[in-house]
């Protein structure tokens, strides 16, 4: 039986399966990319750099067949999908101009003797990675990995091979070579075993926080360096002094892009009393004019979730929110025996509803009044993530103040939380830990060594 299937979430046709390796395949993969880098770490930056930024113009080139791709396997609107794929574009060539000072070998201050701070690349990194963005998630650890001198194997997601093995292909055209970046068909239960392997050095993760818990705990015993991404749920708060029609516009597109599966999605709305609602009326407004339907359609705002199942989970918590008090601000919801989620819009939600707690990992918004910036604050923070965060006000100097006082790994003042290459990226609390981007994503995986010399001898 296939374990890895490409079902199309809109048409539920079945577009290709492949069945999984067994362990004598994946480990003979592994010990391709164990053998490739003791090679690969020899290689100049500028030898890597021209196959990164070659992976860069072939992801462009390839962009409208990578995008419908993407489309096809996991429901994205077709918009959406393209900027998904120049996005990846932009993080290869980011690390193609930037790892050689990234990584810049520093002189440090030390008594009797120099000493310098360096960085070498350590192996096989192991990255286990979602399908909600089936590409950029993966390039935003393998642009810097690769870039680093180390190599990588990918166990993607299992509803979108297609794109797995798309990826792959990037990077042996752009003339890395054969066994620096490996796809794995595995399954699940075979990742305790992979990361026990000495020959891989650490592991990546971006997925819920069950899984990055028992990744961790493998990890964890073996001794084995790891980064946790595992979804948020991102407060956008709304002070009294706020530009609200700006705050409105940029609260649908960080709510509902993606169909609202995104780690850094706006989940919660927390709206001061004084203009609540305002921002009630011109949001819900906004909402209903959304369209959903097919995603290869460029007028569609919305394409269906990426499997029925999850389509389903997420109603059974707006129903039982509702069936709990919570009031339908906007009307929506799952449409039966389906994936496609109409964008809904919750108030009343109270901390005894799952819906509460939960990462609401698809199109519904919640909606929290307060009466004063101290009590934005408190529930705010009354989550168990901590990956993003917006603060909506005129009052620059008092919103970097309350963005101290913030937990999460970024805030972001007016303007939608998002992540590029320039800017560190990662979570607190059970949004998980470690960075990736800029300079301290590609530090995560290289062995910061430290040389003392005498030079007097």
């Amino acid at each position: 039986m296939s374990s890895y299937k490409s079902i199309n979430p809109f048409t539920f046709e079945i577009l290709a399966s492949f069945e999984s390796l067994n362990a004598e395949q994946w480990k003979s993969k592994l010990n391709l990319g164990h053998r490739t880098f003791s090679t690969n770490r020899t290689t100049s930056f500028d030898d890597r750099s021209k196959m990164m930024r070659t992976s860069a113009r072939l992801l462009l080139e390839r962009k409208s067949e990578l995008a419908k791709l993407i489309t096809l396997e996991m429901g994205k609107q077709i918009g959406e999908a393209e900027a998904e794929i120049s996005k990846c574009a932009m993080v290869c060539e980011h690390y193609a101009r930037y790892t050689e000072n990234y990584l810049r070998s520093q002189e440090l201050e030390n008594v009797g003797h120099r000493a310098l701070l360096v960085h070498d690349p350590i192996g096989v990194v192991l990255a286990v990675m979602p399908w909600n963005f089936p590409f950029w998630q993966v390039f935003r650890f393998a642009a810097p990995a690769l870039m680093a001198g180390n190599v990588g194997l990918l166990k993607h997601a299992s509803n979108v091979p297609q794109c797995a093995l798309a990826i792959e292909s990037i990077f042996l055209d752009a003339g890395f070579p054969k066994g620096c970046f490996q796809n794995l068909f595995i399954n699940t239960e075979d990742i305790p075993a992979l990361i026990e392997d000495d020959r891989v050095m650490a592991v990546t993760l971006t997925g819920s926080e069950q899984a990055g818990s028992k990744v961790a705990e493998t990890a964890g015993k073996f001794l084995k360096k790891s980064v946790l991404e595992l979804g948020g749920s991102d407060p956008f708060i709304v002070l009294p002094d706020a530009n609200i029609d700006e705050a409105v516009d940029i609260a649908v597109r960080s709510r509902f892009l993606n169909a609202g599966q995104s780690c850094i999605a706006a989940k919660r709305f927390i709206i001061h009393d004084d203009v609540y609602e305002s921002f009630k009326l011109k949001f819900g407004h906004a909402v209903k004019k959304l369209t959903v339907g097919d995603p290869l359609n460029e007028t569609t705002d919305l394409g269906p979730m990426a499997r029925t199942d999850l389509a389903t989970e997420l109603q059974a918590i707006v129903d039982e929110a509702v069936v709990s008090g919570a009031k339908v601000v906007v009307a929506g919801g799952v449409v039966e025996g389906g994936a496609l989620f109409h964008p809904m819009i919750l108030e009343n939600v109270t901390s005894k509803m799952n819906a509460y707690g939960k990462e609401l990992f698809g199109p519904v918004a919640i909606l929290y009044n307060v009466s004063s910036e101290k009590e934005a604050i408190a529930l705010a923070n009354d989550t168990p993530y901590g990956l993003g965060a917006s603060i909506w006000t005129r009052n620059h100097d008092n919103a970097i103040k309350v963005s101290r006082e913030i937990n999460s790994g970024a805030v972001f003042i007016n303007t939608m939380v998002a992540s590029n290459p320039y800017l560190p990226f990662g979570g607190v609390k059970k949004s998980g830990y470690g960075r990736e981007l800029a300079d301290l994503g590609i530090k995560e995986f290289v062995n910061i060594k430290t040389l003392v010399i005498n030079d007097s001898l």
